[in-house]
């Protein structure tokens, strides 16, 4: 093979592309890192936990302080079901109201209803290892409530027989 003919291969294969790569989140960083592309470590923290390993000593979590929130509120709320869950006295949504008052606002029905579905918000919480799924359910039936205790929705409604136009903006 001739210096031409292998120089001419070494250009064609240098202009093979890359087999691309899947986009893959990193969840783990060495020490190291945080001091050489403390940027990139930041960035991934900021959207997830991430461990960061060292060599002298027990691994480390880097996350968000909301992340951290949410954990914190996830447990808190945690402990509140374990609770209201081995105790034996009364319905669950008795007992519910019983550890967040304000669902006292709510009709019975709805308290069944609230209690139901936070039980599962919390239930799919645990096992998915996303606490937003509880924490809004919860935030949602108790912004219900206060707007129920503030008198919201208590007043009739009117309903207009015919439509009206309305220009174009």
């Amino acid at each position: 093979m001739s210096a031409a003919t292998r120089s001419r291969k070494t250009v064609q294969s240098s202009k093979t592309p890359l087999p691309v790569q899947p986009f893959k989140t990193r969840t783990s960083f060495q020490s190291s890192e945080l001091s050489r592309s403390s940027a990139d470590v930041f960035a991934a923290a900021a959207d997830h936990p991430v461990r960061v390993t060292r060599r002298d000593g027990e691994a480390l979590v880097l996350m968000s302080e909301s992340a951290d929130a949410a954990r914190i509120s996830l447990l808190e709320l945690a402990a509140q079901l374990v609770a209201v869950s081995t105790s034996t006295e009364g319905t669950l949504a008795a007992r519910m109201s019983d550890r967040f008052p304000w669902m006292l606002a709510l009709s019975p029905a709805d308290r069944e209803a609230c209690a139901d579905d936070v039980l599962a918000a919390a239930r799919a919480s645990f096992a998915t290892n996303q606490p937003h799924l509880a924490i809004t359910e919860l935030t949602s039936w108790r912004e219900t409530a206060t707007a129920i205790a503030a008198g919201l929705g208590k007043e009739p409604l009117e309903w207009l027989d015919e439509s009206e136009a309305v220009e174009r903006p």
